[in-house]
């Protein structure tokens, strides 16, 4: 048995510390307060760090092994603040062992009783792409200095020192409230090609072969990479979306079910999450966590920062004009209520007309239809044609001077379709309507500006672009939000309450009454930092040609049938198998472990319009393979041939 490697060893205060050990925590102190202050950009690690050379690249025979035994979660890489540089190692040594103990990850591969659990601590693999690769920048590194208040004459305490506070992010970009020195980051330059493979059999299996590369970047590499045939899938010079380094940002995906490894491909309900948003999470909630706003003690600033900082991260993500025209509530869903109750109650009236598609998700919908049956208002909807495309024809026909607000889906979370939502405003604004568009399925996909969209409103929710669950947006341009009255009432979004009357905050504060969902709107931030930095573009080129590999795969399978086949799709895959219903299409996938959605998607006039009442439902995101989708149709191939 292996002799547990003492705790305070592990810590670097251990009897070997400065010999053959670790360092003392006063030198690894010393060194980390220097590593911080030669940092470019105010202590910003280069954007696209490049991949440890231990990783490689994927070699033939499936991707590089991770480790056996992953860390229990007590034992993750937290950021600790640097002590001042002035502080002696022994005032640092006598400090609370919970206050000054660096959690961190062993060099060398250690054995240790961590927990209970005598465990070998293998070396820490990066986590990729993710901001918490970074180190610590100064919270409010650019605050104004606050003079202190005066204390009272008989007080025996000092002064406190003027400073700004001193969150020790490692997580770069939160500023907000108080300014950031950190530059943003570069942008990835646009992927040309990708190595997905065309023309392979659907029974057959493929494992990945990579062409080794010197010193490849962390989710690109430079080479050709090798199509199963042998020859190269695009010229040689090109660059390629890496998805094995992809991958290891995601931990979930190590999963197995069944006794399979999971493959998940039910991202039209939710998508999974980084190692990047996870740490955001718990780094909030260890270090962070106040309600926001108002308070003047230093947690409520911290957490003020992070939540306004995810704001202005959601603005720029959007291409907002201003941090002020996003509203954070619980998801779309919330969202297209929010709007229908607080500017639709105001706006329409008793003989006007609300638009929608026959696309729609319920959300979509339903609180249209709650909407017009309160204001004697008519829901007037847009036609599909046989691909499941929306005739703009038909949708010209249906506007008038009666229509006041027209709510349709940029991507049909059943079909896939990419609606022209362009057009649809454009259109709906020459007939004097406001138009909101529901991206929820768009936003991890597609590159969206709503200021090139016009749009006044535009929704969508965290968990489907990577973020947690509970956190979603509403975009409302200014003037839109300005002239609309609250839906909710409460505490956050007043400036004076007296019995008389009331006067509200201006937008966004008015449309987030109560304590928000402060934690998840600061993960959501995080989401769309990680898929910033793997560019919008990149992701959107890659998922394009995973998903015409997989239809290459399942349309000639016998006695299937896909659902929704427009020319402009994103990554769905509806389909029905005769002989089966969907749902033993989908437990037949589990047990196989793969995951998908079955039945009717919360969309089910879309499914009646093509005859059907369920469908089986693939869908894709830029973490998933080649031989997830080769592995999905030779399952349902199996199946078509055993009843077919």
């Amino acid at each position: 048995m292996t002799t547990p490697t003492p705790t305070s060893e592990l810590a670097g205060q251990g009897p070997d510390a400065g010999a053959g050990g670790l360092p003392d925590l006063g030198a690894l102190t010393q060194i980390a307060n220097e590593l911080f202050r030669e940092l470019p950009s105010g202590g910003q690690w280069p954007t696209a760090p490049s991949r440890p050379a231990g990783l490689g690249l994927p070699q033939p025979g499936g991707a590089p092994p991770l480790p056996a035994n992953p860390l229990p979660l007590a034992t993750s890489l937290q950021a600790t603040p640097p002590f001042p540089a002035s502080q002696p190692a022994a005032a640092a040594a006598a400090a609370p062992p919970s206050a000054i103990t660096p959690r961190v990850l062993p060099t060398q591969a250690q054995s240790a009783d961590l927990h209970g659990f005598n465990t070998t601590v293998a070396p820490a693999l990066p986590h990729g792409g993710g901001l918490s690769q970074g180190v610590p920048e100064a919270h409010a590194a650019g605050a104004p200095v606050v003079a202190p208040l005066p204390l009272p004459t008989d007080s025996a305490l000092p002064p406190a020192p003027v400073s700004p506070p001193s969150t020790p992010y490692y997580f770069l970009g939160e500023a907000s409230g108080w300014p950031s020195s950190a530059a943003q980051p570069a942008p990835v330059p646009t992927v040309p090609d990708f190595a997905v493979p065309s023309g392979l059999d659907a029974g057959s299996r493929r494992e990945p072969t990579v062409a080794a590369a010197p010193a490849p970047q962390y989710y690109f590499t430079e080479t050709a990479q090798p199509s199963a045939r042998g020859t190269p899938a695009v010229p040689e010079g090109r660059r390629h979306f890496d998805v094995q380094a992809v991958r290891r940002d995601f931990p979930i995906l190590q999963e197995r079910v069944n006794g399979r490894p999971l493959v998940w491909l039910d991202n039209a309900a939710t998508t999974q999450k980084p190692q990047a948003v996870i740490d955001r999470l718990a780094y909030f909630y260890a270090h962070e966590n106040s309600n926001i706003h108002r308070a003047a003690h230093e947690l409520a600033a911290r957490a003020t920062d992070a939540y306004e900082g995810a704001r202005n991260k959601v603005a720029r993500f959007l291409g907002a004009s201003s941090p002020e025209e996003i509203v954070f509530v619980r998801g779309a869903t919330e969202a297209i209520n929010l709007v229908a109750q607080s500017w639709g109650r105001q706006n329409v009236r008793e003989g006007d007309e609300i638009i929608v598609s026959h696309l729609e998700h319920h959300a979509n919908i339903v609180p249209w239809q709650m909407l017009a049956a309160e204001k004697g208002a008519k829901l007037r909807v847009i036609p599909v044609d046989d691909s499941g495309q929306v005739r703009l024809d038909e949708y010209q026909k249906l506007l008038s001077d009666r229509t006041r607000i027209v709510s349709v889906t940029q991507v049909s979370n059943a079909l896939g379709t990419i609606v022209p939502v362009r057009e649809i405003v454009e259109m709906g604004h020459r007939a004097g309507a406001k138009v909101l568009i529901d991206g929820a399925q768009a936003v991890s996909h597609l590159r969206v500006n709503v200021r090139a969209l016009d749009a006044d409103f535009y929704v969508f929710s965290g968990h489907k672009i990577f973020g947690p669950t509970g956190i979603g947006v509403v975009y409302g341009k200014r003037e839109v939000l300005e002239q609309t009255q609250p839906w909710q009432g409460g505490g956050n979004m007043i400036q004076d309450v007296t019995f008389e009357k009331t006067v509200y905050h201006g937008a966004p504060a008015r449309f987030e009454a109560g304590t928000g969902n402060i934690a998840d709107a600061v993960g959501l931030g995080a989401a769309l930092d990680y898929l910033e930095r793997l560019g919008l573009e990149n992701v959107a080129a890659y998922e394009h040609d995973l998903l015409e590999y997989a239809t290459s795969l399942l349309r000639p399978i016998p006695g299937l049938r896909l659902i929704g086949t427009a020319s402009e799709k994103t990554s769905v895959l509806s389909f029905v198998l005769q002989g089966y219903q969907t749902e033993e299409v989908g437990k037949a996938l589990n047990q196989e472990g793969i995951a998908v959605r079955s039945g009717h998607h919360c969309a089910q006039p879309i499914l009646r319009r093509f005859g059907v009442e369920a469908t089986v439902r693939p869908s894709l995101a830029f973490y998933n393979t080649c031989e997830e989708v080769e592995l999905l149709a030779k399952v349902v191939n199996r199946l078509a041939r055993a009843r077919n």
